[in-house]
């Protein structure tokens, strides 16, 4: 009996052996299907991406950037028809690149979408657009590209629309926006403190009268019949008033727009950033903001060069990528020839602002001694 149970189970153990083989094979097989699947449905990209393989386009951003400029309505209290439908065209375009969400397919689940823990809300010709840029060099930092222009413009949209702009962040890692604009905004701090009372806020401040320059120079760009920059700041030619309801002296007014914040945000809720030390030190002022977002200080000098033709600091040619990356053509345009007496009369106007303004954050940022 057992000879005979041996010669029926004999055969059957190559037979056994060939069939974990074979299953082996089907479960190693199915596995990299997967894989490859997630990859190619985008689930791979939702790993934060490390400082090795960082590729930052500039040219979209600044492309981006600029369709949301044309589109954008004139800076008035009052808007009319036609500059209530261009904010609307604005808004679907924001729409559809919140969907894009930071380069993150819409088919990735991975990740939440939060509202901003910290915001850039200022100032416009500061440096915001290169203090985001070198943030987003961070793998904890996660930014929407685009000015979403939600607390001053978008804010009957609702906290529901300007949440799903955002980027899909993971657990540890910072949602962030910039809109330079919030800062100079009278409702936006009420806006920024009805969402979020704890939201870190940064303002990168620069010489006003410079500031004044770069704006000008900016609108010019774009509208070359512009009246003079020494028209447009005087009231009168003759008693040298100052004229503050022009936009680009009355943004640099930081001690007034200060106080306005300081009605619902702390000092301490706020970091100052030098745009001068920007360019001069991007390491060094990069690293008091990693330290007040509570990061790690990952971007340091080794990230960055000087282009002496823009006249400031660009990232370091990522790996994989053939050049280096800097701010589009938008960055670095040389400024008018502004008469020295009209320069001059502008700086006195400014000085007891900006001496009101180291006051109140403690900090002296030197714009008087230039």
């Amino acid at each position: 009996e057992e000879e005979e149970c041996g010669l029926r189970l004999g055969p059957l153990a190559p037979r056994r052996r060939s069939t974990h083989g074979i299953a082996s094979v089907f479960i190693t097989m199915l596995l990299i299907f997967t894989y490859f699947f997630y990859c190619l449905t985008g689930f791979c990209h939702s790993v934060p991406t490390t400082l090795g393989t960082v590729n930052v386009d500039y040219d979209i951003l600044d492309d981006r950037r600029r369709v949301l400029e044309e589109l954008r309505a004139p800076a008035q209290r009052n808007f009319t028809a036609d500059a209530q439908q261009v904010d609307v065209l604005s808004a679907n375009r924001l729409d559809r690149a919140g969907d894009q969400g930071h380069r993150i397919p819409v088919s990735n689940s991975f990740g939440t979408k939060r509202f901003p823990q910290a915001i850039i809300i200022g100032v416009k010709k500061g440096g915001t657009r290169a203090l985001l840029e070198f943030l987003r060099i961070h793998p904890d930092v996660r930014a929407f590209g685009a000015e979403p222009h939600f607390f001053d413009r978008f804010y009957d949209r609702g906290l529901e629309w300007y949440r799903n702009l955002m980027p899909r962040t993971l657990d540890g890692q910072i949602t962030m926006e910039k809109t330079p604009s919030y800062f100079v905004t009278k409702e936006a701090p009420g806006h920024v403190c009805t969402m979020n009372c704890q939201t870190k806020l940064i303002v990168v401040v620069r010489d006003p009268v410079t500031r004044a320059v770069s704006d000008y120079t900016q609108t010019l760009s774009k509208n070359p019949s512009l009246p003079s920059f020494q028209s447009l700041v005087l009231k009168n030619s003759t008693t040298g008033l100052i004229d503050t309801t022009w936009s680009a002296v009355r943004i640099g007014l930081y001690a007034k727009h200060l106080e306005n914040w300081l009605q619902y945000f702390p000092l301490s809720h706020f970091l100052f950033v030098s745009g001068e030390r920007l360019v001069s030190d991007p390491s060094g002022e990069m690293g008091r903001v990693q330290d007040f977002l509570g990061l790690k200080r990952v971007v340091s000098d080794k990230h960055f060069y000087f282009n002496q033709t823009k006249g400031f600091p660009c990232l370091k040619k990522p790996e994989g990528s053939s050049k280096p990356r800097c701010l589009g053509k938008s960055k670095g345009r040389t400024h008018p020839h502004i008469p020295t007496d009209i320069l001059q009369r502008l700086r006195d106007f400014y000085r007891p602002f900006n001496h009101r303004f180291y006051e109140m954050t403690g900090q002296n940022f030197g714009w008087d001694e230039s």
